[in-house]
């Protein structure tokens, strides 16, 4: 039987949330690895990356990684210049992310490790560092896993990726606005004509379409659920979404298992436990078969 799990290492957006209030959940930025016997695909490179090659170091089956990257936002990609691994001659590490050919991708990973943001620059990595072509078709084969990712709802270009391991599907969207256009639409709908309401209609339901047949029937869907309702309604347009879009959004695209994922880091262990009470109420009432957890650092997901 084949070997394969996902784990997280890093739930939080924005910033790290190291306090005490905060630890049943965790307090690293975005960091997923997904493993299928001896192939590890790490999605994005937040602070929890860093115990995550910390980890690394303590086994010998693995000396080389896939990292895909959704962004290059700081959360996102501040644990690269503490990763262990990228240190060591003994490993290749092959880097994915948003980009118009292998040498933007290699920019945009180096440009925080060069002065004045930090003093020691990709170039005293020792691995042997892959930056990878786009492809074409939007697919990359990684040993026994195949990825496929398209562009979301999040400021500056932004992947989302679709991994298909051992027989499931799963997506990872960390960063991205459930039903954007339909909210800003709302916000004026009244000031329409009634010629203008009919084609926003149409617009609003295309675009609920696409982003459906993104996550349609994915067996483990990770994804942005940054704010409740309140902090939503000041935060509208800054590309995360309100956790009751995204749980409404997984019923309606047939997901069986949601985990709500880039936690906003003001939100302590109460907070997100009243979160994931009101998320199963929501499954609750709308009768669905949706499985619903809050994403914690440390959890691991069997995927054999």
């Amino acid at each position: 039987m084949s070997n394969a799990y996902l784990r997280f290492w890093g739930v939080r957006g924005s910033y790290s949330a190291p306090f005490a209030s905060h630890l049943g959940v965790g307090g690293n930025t975005s960091c997923v690895e997904i493993r299928m016997d001896d192939h590890v695909i790490i999605c994005d490179a937040g602070s929890g990356i860093i115990p995550f090659g910390n980890h690394m170091l303590s086994q010998t089956d693995v000396r080389e990684l896939l990292i895909v990257l959704t962004h290059y936002h700081w959360d996102h990609v501040c644990g690269l210049p503490f990763f262990v691994p990228a240190f060591i001659p003994a490993w290749k590490i092959n880097f994915f992310g948003p980009g118009q050919n292998k040498k933007d991708i290699e920019e945009f990973v180096s440009a925080q490790m060069r002065a004045p943001f930090f003093p020691v620059g990709t170039e005293t990595w020792l691995a042997n560092i892959n930056y990878m072509e786009p492809p074409a078709d939007h697919k990359i084969q990684y040993g026994p896993m195949t990825l496929t990712y398209e562009s979301v709802h999040h400021p500056g270009t932004t992947f989302g990726y679709r991994i298909h391991v051992n027989g499931k599907t799963v997506l990872y969207i960390s960063d991205n606005e459930c039903l954007y256009l339909n909210k800003a639409i709302r916000q004026k709908y009244s000031e329409l004509s009634r010629e203008e309401q009919t084609l926003y209609d149409a617009m609003q339901r295309e675009e609920y379409d696409s982003e459906l047949a993104l996550i349609q029937g994915a067996d483990i869907l990770i994804h942005d659920a940054q704010y409740t309702k309140e902090d939503y309604s000041k935060k509208r347009g800054w590309g995360h979404s309100c956790y009751i879009d995204t749980v409404n959004t997984a019923i309606d695209a047939g997901v069986k298992e949601l985990y709500l994922y880039h936690h906003d880091p003001n939100y302590n262990d109460i907070a997100m436990e009243k979160i994931a009470e009101h998320a199963n109420n929501i499954i609750a009432d709308r009768s669905s078969s949706l499985r619903c957890y809050i994403a914690k650092e440390g959890m691991k997901v069997d995927l054999s």
